[in-house]
């Protein structure tokens, strides 16, 4: 009776199974909207439906997709039931192609690497054999003639075998130099080993034989995009031209070929919980617990670049790590050998490294060499399925259980450019109107978003007390139509590389002042003028005074606007006086002793400024002028 019983469980269970034929769905990436972490892979396919109910799969997807994201919309005359997201750890992740020729190249050159080991080692026998027989003569001794043929014999032996050595010691050099290159080439897939693919499931019910058109989207983690800046000022007289440009990365084991491509200035790993006020508190310092906060004085008010290198755990170096300035969009990637170079912004001070598999970083900024250490990360991937999900299709007949979540933007477009910029309600999108080909290896790619003539103003600003030379500042008018994000800029002046800096577009300023580097062609001299340094007694109080004098000169060929800066001290108690005596025309703000002078200059003018203060203070006292 019991196995009458389990015959039919089994005959139900094997009906119900049965009741949904599984059918591979051959889809392409059509589109990736590309965060500033994480991407929004959108794929299209098209399958021929039987009537009654299947399953559509859709497999060797990224094993790093947010199950919770995936959307579905489906256009045909079938019944949508369910939506799930799996892992397939049966089918690991593909390699990419370029791993076998890799690895056959590598071992390819092992092989000659021993080889000539293998020449080493019969050379130095040779050299060993000539070692033990090289005593001559026997009872009647050696010969003058048969002692110089010895010697001859000898120093042609020994020179062959070192000339030979020292000539394989070259060849194992280089060819171990090229076996490096291409290990850390195969390294930037070692995340991917053994990693399962993804899969989504769409479960349907057709009551007849139909088309059945999808389109599946899904976010992916282990991707993103940075803000990257080429700016161009030929002269003072044109307006500044900005390309503004991308470093795309991806390393989600799938590559993207040939698609259309949106960068997005979201951030969907970020909290959408808007922050809330709690009751503050206050009490005794005793009762009360102490918040700590790191400040780095010895780079406040300076940006600086911060570079190193990114390994793992065993100190192997790990390329396409995600390495962000905390709060801004200021990033990098890690290069092939792991390494990183960051211009850091004012203020911040920490950066965070990120890379699926191993657990993220946050570390605080306190020196120019950072070198880190990621560790792997324990918590596996697992199966997760989807609960919520979107469709929507044009034809009537089509009917979904569950909900909508793909809504429309209103498109802006640009026609005088090669992008198409998307206005939403709490972001913007750039869509770049040539198709890319992103792999997945985890290298950045640049992609140009824009280029513009930017109206600017033109200044130069100096402070000679602390520097000699003179910076052009350009004050950008109306920036904030272009839609800029705070990133990296190539500053190239005159056609010549200056260096780099950081375009602040967190400014709440009208104007966005951007430094473009020295100009050396404004020649500045600030000298102390000993006629003016006095000193004298009067009273109970000391009088001391200094002069300055600062000299400008404009070799350019055009006209300039320099803003000049110097100081005279500030009083930080009564019993101390400071006046100035002569600021030549100098505008002085009392509260920071600051002295500013804006000069017009012609070509090959040269300007003189003095400027003193006098100083009256205790005469048992002593105060520190210079």
């Amino acid at each position: 009776m019991r196995s009458i019983t389990l015959l039919l469980i089994l005959s139900v269970s094997s009906a119900f199974s049965q009741s949904f034929t599984e059918r591979p769905l051959t889809s392409k990436i059509e589109q990736v909207t590309i965060f500033l972490e994480g991407a929004q892979v959108t794929r299209t396919g098209s399958i021929f439906l039987p009537a009654g109910k299947s399953t559509i799969k859709l497999k060797e997807l990224s094993p790093y997709i947010d199950g919770k994201s995936v959307q579905v919309k489906a256009t045909g005359s079938f019944t949508v039931l369910s939506v799930n997201h799996n892992l397939n750890y049966l089918s690991p992740i593909q390699k990419d192609q370029r791993i076998d020729s890799i690895s056959i190249a590598a071992d390819k050159l092992k092989a000659q690497v021993t080889k000539l080991e293998s020449r080493k080692a019969v050379l130095q026998e040779k050299h060993s054999l000539l070692n033990t027989n090289k005593k001559l003569g026997g009872d009647a001794g050696t010969s003058l003639i048969e002692l110089k043929q010895a010697i001859i014999f000898y120093d042609d032996a020994l020179t062959a075998i070192k000339t030979e050595e020292l000539s394989i010691n070259d060849k194992i050099g280089d060819l171990n130099e090229q076996l490096e290159r291409l290990y850390a080439e195969l390294a930037l897939t070692r995340n991917l080993k053994d990693k399962p693919t993804g899969e989504v499931l769409i479960k349907v019910d057709a009551e007849s034989k139909t088309t059945a058109s999808f389109e599946v989207s899904y976010f992916v983690g282990n991707a993103g995009w940075h803000p990257k800046y080429d700016i161009r000022v030929e002269n003072v007289e044109k307006p500044m031209q900005l390309t503004y440009k991308a470093d795309v990365f991806q390393n989600t084991g799938v590559s993207w070929d040939n698609v259309k491509l949106k960068l997005s200035n979201a951030n969907p790993n970020l909290s959408s919980t808007a922050p809330q006020l709690y009751t503050w508190f206050l009490n005794y310092t005793r009762n009360t617990r102490p918040i700590t906060r790191a400040v780095y004085d010895e780079f406040q008010g300076n940006i600086r670049t911060v570079s190193g290198t990114v390994m793992d755990e065993y100190g192997e170096s790990i390329p396409g790590v995600n390495i962000v300035v905390k709060g801004t969009s200021v990033g990098t990637v890690s290069d092939i050998d792991g390494q990183y170079s960051l211009t850091i912004p004012h203020g911040a001070s920490i950066i965070t490294y990120s890379f699926i598999g191993y657990a993220s970083q946050e570390l605080p900024i306190q020196s120019s060499r950072m070198d880190i250490n990621l560790q792997q990360d324990v918590q596996e991937l697992s199966e997760v399925v989807v609960v919520a999900y979107g469709m929507s299709g044009s034809s009537s007949n089509v009917r979904a259980r569950g909900t909508s979540s793909l809504d429309k933007s209103s498109r802006v477009k640009a026609e005088t450019i090669t992008t198409t910029t998307i206005q939403n309600q709490t972001s913007v999108e750039f869509e770049i109107d040539e198709p890319y080909t992103v792999p997945a290896t985890g290298e950045k790619q640049s992609v140009h978003i824009n280029t513009i003539d930017v109206e600017a103003l033109y200044e130069y600003y100096a402070v000679p007390k602390i520097d000699k030379d003179a910076f052009l500042i350009a004050r950008l008018l109306n920036w904030d139509q272009y839609n800029l994000l705070e990133g990296e800029a190539n500053l190239y002046l005159e056609n010549s590389y200056v260096g780099r800096t950081i375009l602040d577009a967190r400014s709440l300023s009208d104007t966005l002042d951007l430094s473009l580097g020295r100009d050396r062609s404004i020649v500045i001299a600030r000298n102390k003028v000993d006629t003016y340094s006095k000193h004298k007694v009067i009273g109970g109080n000391k009088i001391e005074s200094r002069g300055f004098e600062i000299v400008v000169r404009n070799n350019k060929s055009q006209n300039i606007n320099l803003t000049l800066f110097d100081q005279i001290p500030v009083a930080a108690i009564s019993d101390i006086t400071v006046s100035a005596t002569d600021l030549s025309k100098g505008k002085l703000e009392d509260q920071t002793g600051e002295v500013t002078w804006k000069l017009e200059m012609k070509p090959k003018e040269q300007k003189e400024l003095k400027f003193g203060y006098e100083v009256k203070y205790p005469k048992h006292e002593r105060v520190t002028l210079e």
